[in-house]
């Protein structure tokens, strides 16, 4: 029922305004900006019962929309097949520089074989037969054939020999593993300029040979296992011991490496032998034997 305004309460408007007013206080300040957090992704829409739902996306892995898509297959095929093709590049490269099959001769060895060499390196002087046998015109492996080079032996001793130096170097207080990281890059570096040495000696002298350049890196690496014996002697029994090793290693990998490269760099017949070059040829194999014993006593005095 409407009541006339003159017989309204005057004092009934003012309390329905604060009251109103009370409850937006209540409320809070009004915000800025509608809230729409809690508003659905029309991405997420799930389509249920003739109708789209709303609702939490269906699992997966972070990227399934790429690995669904056509063109991203394509990319990934394509750049699986130039991989392939770099690395059978990178094969033919490496064979080219150095062939695996000629590697893996190199290492076909035995313990047997092992044990003989390691007693002809430390006593050649009671081996009287110095040939290698070939079969088809290659040589025979070093498992049947005790005088072929090998690089099974040269790879063991250099490991062996950084083992013993980083003990020398204990025994001295002196050792920390940049130093030993430096006497490993020591004696590569001083191996690869021996081998860059005598190749290019070779090359200046104009001197063909059957020596091959894994032959000479092998019989290069022969001394290490005399290095080793030096190192021991000196630790067992201080530098007297050293240097008396080191001098009859030192004769003894001569001796060997004499009757050993003679029927790669001066051939069989006597005719050859002492024929046109034989004077440079016997140059560049002292010139080999005598390099031996100067890297032994560099590389180990010091470890003494």
């Amino acid at each position: 029922m409407d009541v006339p305004p003159q017989f309204r309460n005057p004092h009934q408007g003012q309390g329905h305004q604060r009251k109103s007013q009370k409850q937006n206080m209540n409320k809070g300040p009004t915000p800025l900006f509608d809230d729409t957090s809690t508003m659905s992704d029309p991405q997420q829409q799930q389509y249920m019962g003739g109708q789209y739902a709303y609702g939490p996306p269906q699992p997966g892995f972070p990227g399934q929309q790429y690995m669904n898509d056509p063109m991203a297959n394509m990319a990934v095929q394509y750049g699986a097949s130039l991989a392939g093709q770099g690395k059978d590049v990178l094969e033919k490269k490496i064979d080219r520089i150095m062939s695996v099959s000629k590697m893996k001769y190199y290492f076909a060895v035995d313990t047997s074989y092992v044990v003989r060499k390691l007693g002809l390196l430390l006593f050649p002087y009671t081996n009287t037969n110095w040939t290698v046998n070939y079969q088809s015109d290659e040589p025979v492996a070093p498992r049947y054939e005790l005088n072929a080079p090998d690089l099974y032996i040269p790879t063991m001793a250099f490991v062996t020999y950084l083992l013993l130096a980083g003990v020398a170097l204990g025994r001295q207080d002196r050792f920390t593993p940049e130093l030993l990281g430096m006497q490993a890059s020591s004696a590569l570096v001083w191996l690869v300029i021996e081998i860059i040495a005598v190749l290019f000696t070779l090359y200046v002298m104009n001197i063909n040979s059957a020596l091959k350049s894994l032959d000479l890196l092998a019989f290069c690496g022969y001394k290490y296992v005399g290095m080793i014996l030096a190192i021991l002697g000196g630790l067992f029994f201080a530098s007297g011991g050293y240097y008396v090793t080191l001098i009859y290693c030192s004769a003894s990998l001569v001796y060997f490496l004499i009757r050993n490269l003679k029927m790669f760099i001066l051939g069989e017949s006597d005719n050859e032998n002492f024929g046109h070059g034989s004077k440079r040829r016997i140059y560049i194999l002292l010139f080999i034997t005598t390099l031996q014993p100067i890297f032994m006593y560099w590389l180990t005095y010091h470890l003494s």
